[in-house]
């Protein structure tokens, strides 16, 4: 138990505000992404500024007691929250900056990258980072950071340019290749361990309209097209990033009679550059089957960032498998297909996504803690507990 006393200071020393078990929106404020994680924290410190975070870890510092750190997006695992300890949450952190001069944009942890890239598409510029646009800018980034436009420019982390860091204890610290240059390595796919970043700047890209969407197919063609896809990866440039996935189409999506029946495999993502020159490489992509469904359009990378957000939305009770792949073979995709035609869940999807032979395998692989660089391919499977 900590001390009343404790708390009172704490709170003292904040602009953002404390969330105890008696609070009534405690309830709201610990739930996640993810249904199926159900914690019931000490202390939810609802940061307002760096100097709350500094203050949450000097309490913890003193008191002893367990520290866990909410960003702003899913995290499914869970690990941002648990049981009796005081939950560092920066969700409510969501100050964005953009210096066009320079070609940068800052991004506090509660950001999500739909909400970072609606504040750059104005200034025709984008962050390369996240495939789902409710997926928080923190957490993606410490961890690696694959996104739409992962081939042309690389992970979130290699645009990383510098990070605002609290220390353990309780310091506040700059971390870039120049300023203490080991932390920067280390936050650079190292996971949230080191410290806790307090704001994100990175290489921001012009990037104004772009063409995306997806070429969609049922399921009993699903070995064609896998095997199509293989072959079209190979000489796809890096302009575009794209992939395949397989899903039920949701109640209300206008789709031919053919793809409400059964499950649908689609193939497709996001393609940069002039509009005519996507449709010229995309053009084998939409003709062979033919699709059931073309869903290719022009539009804004701001609008491409969150297509593919219906397939996981909030609330779910979810369980998610993600590994990264060195080839395909036709043995992974008789797996994938059976085991997906096999889970009964209708929210089950399952995404294969092409990364490498791009600007993301070029870095090597010592220059950051990220250490899949030599895996061009990444599998996941997303379903239901329960």
């Amino acid at each position: 138990m900590v001390p009343d006393a404790a708390i009172n200071a704490l709170q003292a020393a904040m602009h953002g505000e404390l969330v105890l078990p008696n609070h009534p929106r405690y309830d709201a404020e610990r739930k996640i992404h993810n249904a199926m994680i159900n914690r019931l924290p000490a202390v939810i410190a609802c940061c307002a500024s760096t100097a709350d975070v500094a203050a949450c870890v000097r309490f913890a510092r003193n008191t002893g007691v367990p520290v866990t750190v909410r960003g702003a997006g899913h995290n499914v695992a869970g690990i941002s929250i648990a049981d009796d300890a005081l939950m560092i949450d920066l969700s409510h952190m969501k100050a964005v900056s953009i210096d066009v001069a320079s070609g940068t944009g800052t991004a506090e942890p509660g950001v999500t990258w739909a909400e970072f890239n609606n504040q750059l598409q104005p200034f025709g510029l984008a962050a390369t980072g996240g495939y789902v646009g409710t997926t928080g800018v923190s957490g993606l980034t410490l961890g690696g950071g694959l996104g739409w436009m992962v081939r042309k420019y690389g992970c979130a982390l290699d645009n990383l340019v510098s990070a605002e860091v609290v220390t353990a204890a309780g310091d506040v610290i700059r971390a870039s290749s120049d300023e203490n240059p080991d932390l920067f390595w280390g936050l650079r796919g190292g996971g949230g361990n080191f410290r806790i970043v307090t704001s994100f700047t990175f290489r921001v890209h012009p990037v104004g309209m772009v063409l995306a969407g997806l070429v969609l197919h049922p399921l009993s063609k699903a070995r064609e097209e896998l095997r199509f896809w293989r072959e079209y990866e190979k000489s796809a440039p890096e302009e575009m990033t794209n992939g395949v996935v397989m899903f039920n189409a949701p109640a209300g999506l206008p789709l031919p009679e053919e793809l409400q029946r059964e499950p649908i495999v689609g193939i497709g993502g996001v393609c940069l550059g002039s509009t005519d020159e996507g449709a010229k490489l995309l053009r084998p992509l939409r003709e062979f089957g033919p699709p059931a469904a073309d869903m290719y359009q022009p539009m804004p990378y701001s609008a491409a960032q969150v297509l593919a957000d219906f397939l996981w939305p909030r609330g779910l009770y979810g369980y998610w498998k993600s590994s990264f792949l060195t080839g395909l073979h036709d043995g992974l995709f008789e797996a994938m297909i059976k085991g997906f035609a096999e889970c009964p869940a209708r929210e089950t999807v399952v995404v294969l996504e092409h990364n490498g032979d791009s600007a993301f395998d070029r870095v090597p692989e010592d220059a950051t803690a990220f250490a899949h660089r030599k895996w061009p391919y990444r599998h996941t499977a997303s379903g239901l507990v329960g």
